[in-house]
């Protein structure tokens, strides 16, 4: 009921907000010909920029440091998805106000692709032990496709061609720059598989979400979690923290997982009872500024993620 109060409120902002800056929009005209692309979240920021080389504008609307699963939009993003050529977001629960915000713009709106549309999608999946994380035993989309590089790639080929069609005077650049993307992230895939099929052991735990369903599905890993990566619980029941610390234990888990921008006192708490070391994973749904700024990539944080996995499965 909240979220229905939220996505209500959104719509009546989004029509405000259009009607208040359509004739200033109108009377201010771009002070470029460049390719306007605003996404959601940091992948579909980071696929673009690789493919746009310089050539398009492009904008993050999450904030750096932000989380995702909090975030909703303010006039001011609003304005700035209308006023894009190309509109790029995930889809799903989490973005269900984006459907109210492309409808209230009626012909105005841009160009879109939602992520969810362009790979096979699986459901949230509650392991043995894990929170639910949403009332009931109702299930959800798992949202975080962009984990597999398989499916990173298969979404950079769909910007690729949208942004081609929208800039067909930079079509020949950004197909150069997909088939060199594209290169980097099958060399990541295939990194991946030697790692972890070299491994002695393909068990991951987590003190924390599990957003990386797509990609344990991908490289046959089997994963204990507190929590689904859409949850927006940060607590675990005692129940869940003592089934975590006993798997750590009997299958001797040298380290305990947590995600950018948590907490990690669950985790912390099984690093206390086993010993087992506590690392990060990345699921490079957002930075930080420092980050950011230093010009870090989603193909940086699959090297990071490289060599964790070097330390957890070995």
């Amino acid at each position: 009921m909240k979220r229905l109060f939220s996505f209500l409120a959104i719509t009546v902002l989004a029509i405000s907000c259009l009607t208040a800056c359509n004739s200033r929009t109108q009377e201010t005209p771009a002070a470029t010909n460049r390719l306007r692309i605003v996404t959601t979240i940091f992948p579909q920021y980071d696929f673009a920029r690789e493919i746009a080389g310089g050539k398009a504008d492009i904008t993050m609307l999450l904030k750096p440091g932000m989380e995702s699963h909090s975030y909703e939009p303010s006039p001011r993003d609003i304005q700035s998805i209308q006023n894009s050529d190309l509109f790029i977001y995930t889809g799903g629960e989490n973005d269900a106000w984006v459907e109210n915000i492309l409808n209230s713009m009626g012909e105005k709106k841009p160009a879109t692709i939602k992520l969810l549309d362009t790979v096979k999608t699986v459901e949230e999946e509650t392991a043995n032990g894990m929170e639910h994380g949403h009332d009931g035993h109702r299930h959800d989309i798992d949202e975080h496709v962009w984990t597999s590089p398989k499916n990173a790639i298969a979404i950079v080929d769909r910007i690729a061609a949208a942004m081609s069609e929208k800039d067909p005077d930079n079509a020949t650049l950004y197909e150069q720059n997909r088939q060199r993307y594209v290169g980097q992230l099958q060399q990541m895939d295939a990194t991946f598989r030697d790692v972890i099929g070299h491994a002695k052991r393909k068990t991951l735990l987590f003190g924390d979400r599990f957003p990386f369903r797509y990609f344990a599905d991908e490289y046959g890993l089997k994963y204990y979690a507190a929590f689904t990566g859409c949850s927006v619980e940060t607590e675990a029941s005692a129940a869940t923290l003592a089934f975590l610390i006993d798997r750590a234990k009997k299958e001797h888990i040298p380290v305990v997982f947590t995600i950018e921008f948590s907490n990690g006192k669950i985790a912390d708490a099984i690093s206390d009872a086993t010993g087992a070391r506590k690392m990060t994973l990345y699921s490079y749904h957002n930075l930080t500024r420092d980050q950011l700024e230093a010009g870090e990539t989603v193909l940086g944080l699959m090297q990071k993620n490289i060599d964790s996995l070097k330390t957890a499965l070995y």
